[in-house]
């Protein structure tokens, strides 16, 4: 479990395809990793992966296939938010995050507003019914307010901390992003005996 506030952002300095999958090292910035042991599971750009090796530079991980096709941000060089695993204690200041990405969204617009960058996503129209205004969703690994829904898309606002802190003041139209809906809304869907398929 995560929450969807970055604690520093990395960088991919290798990109090593193993079969189907591939093996990508990560220079962890300013990431404290004196607590994180091989095993451990790290949310990087929204998507929780596991530490198969570290040094005095960062980590890396395997990756599957399948994550490489469901996910975006994973190409050599690319900048990654960087979040490590939620301990039981821990101050919960953004959402409850599993780090298991829910589809690829896209930059639809993005305009200033004084300090701050108004951002338009649109989504996969499955993932639509749950999202709601003033809700929460995960962009990249990024908790964020949703502003505005509309029938394929949503808006949310950038604050200048949020802009500086992680990646996602260099997102630019068109570009694709990991997206994590709210936990709660799969779970207040299956209480009430709807099918996600619908």
């Amino acid at each position: 479990m995560f929450t969807g506030l970055v604690q520093a952002v990395g960088r991919i300095t290798q990109f090593d395809v193993h079969g189907q999958g591939a093996r990508i090292a990560v220079a962890s910035g300013d990431l404290d990793l004196s607590d994180v042991a091989i095993g451990d599971s790290i949310a990087v750009n929204g998507c929780c992966l596991t530490v198969v090796a570290m040094d005095a530079h960062g980590f890396a991980m395997d990756v599957s296939r399948e994550t490489l096709d469901c996910t975006a941000g994973f190409a050599p060089g690319a900048r990654l938010n960087l979040e490590k695993a939620l301990r039981a204690g821990d101050r919960l200041g953004g959402h409850i995050v599993t780090g298991h990405v829910d589809g690829i969204g896209n930059v639809e617009a993005s305009e200033p507003i004084d300090d701050n960058r108004r951002f338009v996503f649109r989504m996969p129209h499955d993932l639509v019914k749950y999202v709601a205004r003033k809700g929460s969703v995960t962009i990249n690994g990024v908790s964020l307010t949703v502003n505005a829904v509309g029938d394929d898309c949503f808006e949310v606002n950038l604050i200048p901390h949020t802009l500086a802190m992680t990646t996602l003041g260099d997102l630019r139209v068109g570009d694709a992003v990991n997206l994590e809906i709210d936990l709660i809304a799969r779970y207040v869907e299956r209480m009430l005996g709807k099918s996600t398929a619908d």
